[in-house]
């Protein structure tokens, strides 16, 4: 159906509430019994991710940001170092608490702290009853931000009105887990954490010898840009154009220079997809814990430790031009070499396939649109270190595939589609291979008596192989699935919704990120119950 009509369905439907919610360590309650249909109260919210560990030592925990949002209003206040851990930590965890109740939208959130990114989330649709969730997240990468006191700014824009009265009441904390024993600071940790600011120049330390940007790209707020993977082009009949179609990559550039390319992940908040009932319990992959793409800049070391300013822009193409929708923060983390004040080398290839991006469309009923997209980018460089000459290469491939089919008034409306995002990183004598898969493959249907019915199934899949000499020593591989199948009546009082839906997501990972090595949890939800809760490792 079209967009316009499913914000309307949508607009109805959050009086009912629904949970975009939190991920976290807590376990599902005991499996129970479930009702014939949707309540007025349901399960808080679950994933079947695991829980961020933490060692066994010594921790100190402080409140960052305690904030009740009731409209656009940014919480703003300070932090400090915790007293008694000292400055040198193994894990720094970022733990968010809320609850919510009432009538409510999904919100975007972020929280900063000295201008760092560390949280880019969504919140809840609460039940009537109200719901609590949590997320946890290891931001032990902002060390560098976390030593010295900052100022502090959280927002989850919201607005609480005699419809929408769901206030959001959140507090994040930090727990800091203490070194166990001498030794250096681990490698994954960088030396600095610079925030992009896009109004300015950024001028970075002149002896780096290793260089990544992340970029928290989410396209949300209700508008086509939600929907991105359902635009079409003209002059093809949908209520979502775009002239280039469905294809979008998130881009950084370095003075103007192409400098990276990734698939964003097709992230579905909860309301998503016309039917907030799939998402009441089991979020979809990422929605609460928003992961950022990752470039590898090292090539540009040379030209960034030249002691000036340099630009370093994040931007997302295929979006029509004037249209708002993409947020793109980025941080810059960098690892400096402690043996040289100036860091040389220089960047020895730079080598971009042509962008392919085919949209057809099929008159007819249904309509059919059929998308096909890639990308590829190369650079080399190296640097000239205190303990030698590295050279390294960033190769990054990118292919879209998608059909796309609907009906008069886009109903039904079906997509299936799939991004692949694959990247090799060579640096010295070490190779790390990814290769990351993103899948959806749905359909919203309107039927008789206004039944709604949406069924999807989505895939977060990555398999990552470390090669040290050509000899395989590290190996990670993710695969979080999930699908839902609901229906309720659109258009009409509360109580008489009628809903009914299932639900369930397995997330298995495997190797040196998961909890002994093994995680594999799957969750079954029926009318808002946890029906199984299975464990496998």
């Amino acid at each position: 159906m079209r967009r316009l009509q499913i914000m309307s369905v949508l607009a109805g439907l959050v009086l009912a509430a629904g949970s975009l919610s939190g991920a976290g360590p807590a376990a599902a309650d005991t499996p129970g019994a479930p009702p014939a249909e949707f309540g007025s109260d349901w399960h808080d919210p679950v994933t079947a991710a695991p829980p961020v560990t933490r060692p066994a030592t010594k921790s100190c925990d402080i409140t960052v940001a305690e904030a009740q949002f009731r409209d656009f209003t940014p919480y703003k206040g300070s932090y400090a170092p915790p007293e008694g851990c000292g400055s040198r930590w193994s894990k720094v965890v970022l733990r968010l608490d809320g609850k919510v109740k009432g009538r409510q939208y999904d919100r975007l959130g972020h929280l900063t702290i000295g201008g760092v990114e560390v949280l880019r989330t969504s919140t809840p649709q609460p039940s009537p009853e109200g719901i609590t969730w949590s997320v946890e997240k290891d931001v032990t990468r902002y060390t560098d931000t976390l030593r010295r006191p900052q100022p502090v700014e959280m927002l989850i824009g919201n607005v609480v009105d005699d419809t929408y009265t769901g206030v959001i009441d959140v507090r994040a904390t930090l727990s800091f887990h203490v070194a166990d024993g001498p030794g250096s600071r681990s490698a994954a940790v960088p030396d600095r954490v610079l925030p992009l600011d896009t109004t300015t120049a950024l001028t970075t330390p002149r002896n780096a010898e290793r260089i990544l940007a992340e970029v928290y790209a989410t396209g949300s707020g209700g508008g086509c840009e939600e929907y991105w993977y359902l635009t079409v082009p003209d002059p093809a009949p949908y209520s979502c154009e775009a002239a280039e179609g469905p294809y979008r990559e998130v881009r950084i550039r370095v003075d103007g220079q192409l400098a990276g390319i990734a698939a964003p992940f097709p992230t579905v908040w909860t309301g998503g997809w016309s039917n907030p009932f799939l998402w009441y319990v089991i979020p979809g992959p990422r929605a609460l814990d928003v992961k950022p793409v990752q470039y590898d800049l090292t090539p540009f070391a040379a030209l960034l430790n030249d002691g000036r300013p340099h630009r370093i822009e994040a931007s997302v193409a295929g979006v029509p031009a004037g249209r708002t929708g993409w947020s793109t923060p980025a941080n810059v983390l960098i690892w400096q070499d402690e043996g040289r004040a100036v860091v040389t080398g220089a960047l020895t290839r730079h080598e971009e396939s042509p962008l392919v991006n085919s949209s057809r469309h099929t008159p007819g009923s249904p309509h059919r649109l059929d998308t096909g997209g890639s990308h590829r980018l190369t650079v080399a460089g190296y640097v000239d270190t205190s303990h030698g000459r590295i050279g390294t290469t960033v190769t990054r491939s990118l292919t879209n595939t998608s059909v796309h089919r609907w009906g008069e008034g886009e109903n039904p409306d079906a997509l299936r589609a799939r991004w692949t995002d694959d990247e090799t990183v060579t640096a010295g004598r070490s190779t790390t291979r990814t290769r990351r898969t993103y899948t959806m493959d749905g359909e919203t249907t309107l039927g008789a008596g206004d039944r709604l019915r949406t069924v999807l199934t989505l895939g977060d899949r990555a398999d990552t192989v470390v090669l040290r000499a050509g000899k395989r020593v590290a190996r990670t591989r993710l695969d979080d699935s999930y699908t839902g199948d609901a229906t309720y009546t659109a258009n009409v009082p509360r109580d008489q919704r009628h809903a009914v839906g299932t639900t369930s997501e397995r997330f298995r990972l495997y190797g040196s990120d998961a909890p002994g090595g093994c995680h594999d949890r799957m969750l079954i939800t029926v009318q808002g119950v946890v029906t199984e809760d299975r464990r496998r490792c």
